[in-house]
């Protein structure tokens, strides 16, 4: 891994480097992006260019890789790679890219550090560049394999076979595949990159949970993003205002390793808002194999009319004999009459006080991070070892290379 005299370097330098990130990033992308316009075109989320947050994302995953480095020369931190290296491939990154970020980030450390940016410091963090690229290359070129498909094909063709409303700002879109290569496979949890052509010319792509499936037809679930603390989503609008049937999306390989686990010991679904839709493929699964293991379903949302899924995850639960849910309304402080979809209902945001959290259990989480940190908060106080918790983030991931 990481040679001796490197890590001396890395060791006496990453807080200062760490403290400036931020910084080095951002000068990072504006040059990058300046220089290479067509990288926005179906590759980089603008929306997330525009919020930071791809930046900050960035920031976090190389701290936090120099930092695994350190603490654990011994090991490669492949929990940290292997998100990234889901993602990137649900994108189609190819290896060449690497070499093309390389010149834009050791540019940008040169420019924000000056004089502190000695041959030394330059080489030592060029070393935890390389074995963290080529620790992703490796693990992307076995996942394209995998899939059957390479970094400059993941895109395929898929119809709109069917729309179908969940909530006012929540569509579902089952799509079935064009041409004859049948359906690649999945596993329940995984997502789909969807790109689409935004008004002003622009490819853009966005990652969607696969929420569904029947034979080789696959659905997703859109939230429209509207306008608040950041500017509106524009796939998700786009989606969630036009998609019909009969229009062609491009969708890629699916992607994501934060999936369903065999075996027999209990599971937890926490999740809030749009952050059902991989615990709904979950469920699907599960109710198809006939498993009689130990489910506890726990969602916390705005109101029953917010609450995409809804019914169909009741009727998934009953399916299931083991399984279990409940749920939060906040906005239903005295209660939510007339849901009608069974379960236990309580108002307010998810407090595990009220649930017997099963010993052994593995827990999913996903939903927006003040609620994953929250909700993994009270699970390690009720005893759930930290391995035994998975999240999925919609978006950048913020939390990676901070999360113990």
């Amino acid at each position: 891994m990481l040679s001796t005299e490197s890590a001396a370097t890395i060791r006496a330098t990453i807080p200062a480097v760490a403290g400036a990130l931020d910084t080095i990033t951002a000068r990072f992308y504006d040059t990058m992006l300046g220089e290479h316009p067509e990288l926005l075109d179906g590759l980089f989320n603008r929306g997330n260019q525009a919020s930071g947050e791809q930046r900050r994302a960035l920031a976090g995953s190389i701290a936090g890789f120099a930092t695994a480095l350190l603490e654990h020369p011994d090991e490669r931190p492949d929990a940290l790679l292997s998100r990234i290296a889901h993602k990137h491939v649900s994108l189609g990154i190819t290896e060449d890219q690497y070499v093309i970020v390389h010149k834009y980030l050791f540019a940008a450390i040169a420019d924000t550090l000056g004089e502190a940016a000695t041959p030394d410091v330059v080489a030592a963090w060029d070393e935890v560049y390389w074995l963290m690229a080529g620790s992703l290359i490796a693990m992307e070129a076995r996942l394209y394999q995998g899939s059957g498909a390479t970094g400059r094909d993941v895109w395929r063709p898929w119809r709109v076979a069917d729309r179908s409303a969940q909530t006012p700002d929540t569509v579902s879109l089952t799509l079935e595949p064009q041409g004859d290569e049948p359906a690649p496979g999945f596993r329940p949890g995984q997502y789909v990159s969807v790109r689409v052509q935004l008004p002003d010319g622009l490819h853009q792509a966005r990652q969607y949970s696969l929420s569904g499936w029947d034979g080789s037809r696959r659905r997703i679930t859109v939230k429209r993003l509207r306008a608040g603390e950041h500017p509106a989503g524009e796939v998700s609008t786009l989606l969630h205002d036009s998609a019909a049937p009969g229009d062609t999306l491009m969708v890629s390989t699916p992607a994501g390793d934060v999936t369903l686990a065999d075996g027999d010991h209990p599971l937890v679904l926490a999740s809030a808002g749009i952050g059902c839709t991989p615990m709904v493929a979950m469920l699907q699964h599960l109710a198809e194999q006939g498993s009689t293991r130990p489910v506890l379903v726990l969602h916390a949302d705005r109101g029953p009319e917010d609450h995409a899924h809804r019914e169909e995850i009741a009727a998934l639960v009953d399916r299931l004999p083991g399984a279990t849910a409940h749920t939060w309304y906040e906005n239903c402080q005295q209660g939510c009459p007339g849901d009608g979809t069974g379960g236990d209902h309580h108002p307010g945001t998810m407090d595990l006080a009220r649930v017997e959290v099963p010993e052994g259990a593995e827990v999913y989480l996903c939903g927006p991070l003040p609620f994953m940190r929250d909700v993994r908060a009270q699970f390690l106080r009720a005893g759930v070892p930290a391995r035994s918790v998975r999240y999925e983030v919609f978006g950048p991931d913020l939390w990676l290379g901070a999360d113990d």
